[in-house]
């Protein structure tokens, strides 16, 4: 079965649960017995050929005879070879990235002198995005959001899952320094009930990578709705980027290492930095007081040390 067909499945099948099989595989594995153990580890070293396979393969392939395969596969939770397969399709439309074996094994002492190899993707995708972003986004709309944000009456910052969820927080913490009323919200309920109480002179800020999370672009549709200023930090063409009334987009290619952060997040702390700096500077001494209270406050007075940070 190729990817495509399986992805097909994948949609077709809507937002049923769909079991990851592979971490059946994984998980069970001790409880498997010696032959069938055979059969995961020739499944779990070449998943694509797996899928690909027919039984006689998969068996020829682990050593062992057909029907152990087809008990491997009843002893995973699977009804027989061809529903195995299925699963097994399924799981490697998300999971192919991170079934690739480790460039160097964790158990390898480091080499004096030779750099580990994530050192070279972080800061080459760091540099990436930042060439990327400088030359992608349009700086006229980076000052239309920050003229939107700087008499704001209510600010939400907006991102679900993992990464877009900590980028709303950093758009809070880049923010309510200058005095903006903003709070981070992950969740799209909540979302929900605060937006309808919004009124023209507040602001919904949205973040998603891909623009396509249907609860994130449901609640710019509602804002907009509701004549709130919407502003989306996300990927140029997709639905987000199109609901939204001012949309900051950027595309960057992500480096296909799955244990090193995503490059698309650099790109959006980028972004922040540059909507938060538009925001200060049209807010101008307003910001600038909001600030000076707040390091007073934090810095020591007795220090006597040399000058500490004081940009925002």
């Amino acid at each position: 079965m190729e990817p495509a067909e399986a992805a097909a499945i994948l949609r077709d099948e809507g937002r049923q649960l769909i079991p990851d099989i592979i971490a059946r595989i994984k998980d069970g594995y001790a409880s498997l017995s010696p032959a069938e153990q055979s059969v995961a580890d020739a499944v779990l070293s070449d998943v694509n050929a797996a899928v690909a396979a027919s039984n006689a393969e998969i068996a020829a392939r682990a050593e062992v005879s057909e029907p152990t395969v087809t008990r491997f596969c009843r002893s995973i939770g699977c009804a027989g070879v061809r529903d195995f397969k299925l699963r097994l399709a399924r799981s490697l439309v998300v999971g192919e990235l991170f079934l690739a074996a480790d460039p160097v094994s964790s158990s390898v002492a480091p080499v004096p002198d030779i750099l580990p190899p994530f050192w070279t993707s972080i800061f080459g995708e760091a540099r990436i995005a930042i060439r990327e972003v400088e030359n992608q986004l349009d700086p006229d709309l980076v000052q239309k959001a920050g003229a939107c944000l700087a008499p704001a009456r209510r600010v939400l910052a907006l991102g679900l899952g993992g990464s877009s969820a900590t980028l709303a927080e950093e758009t809070q913490n880049r923010l309510f320094r200058y005095g903006v009323p903003i709070f981070a919200c992950k969740d799209p309920y909540l979302a929900r009930m605060t937006l309808a109480t919004f009124r023209p002179d507040d602001v919904l800020i949205a973040i998603s990578a891909t623009g396509r999370t249907r609860e994130v672009v449901e609640c710019v549709e509602l804002a907009r709705h509701y004549r709130c200023r919407t502003i989306a930090i996300t990927a140029p063409g997709s639905a987000l980027a199109e609901a939204a009334e001012i949309a900051l987009t950027t595309r960057i290619a992500e480096y296909p290492d799955m244990l090193t952060p995503s490059a698309s997040r650099f790109a959006v702390l980028l972004i922040i930095d540059l909507v938060a700096a538009a925001t200060g500077y049209r807010m101008g001494p307003l910001a600038r007081e909001n600030l000076r209270r707040i390091k007073f406050n934090l810095v020591d007075q007795r220090s006597a040390g040399g000058l500490e940070p004081l940009g925002a």
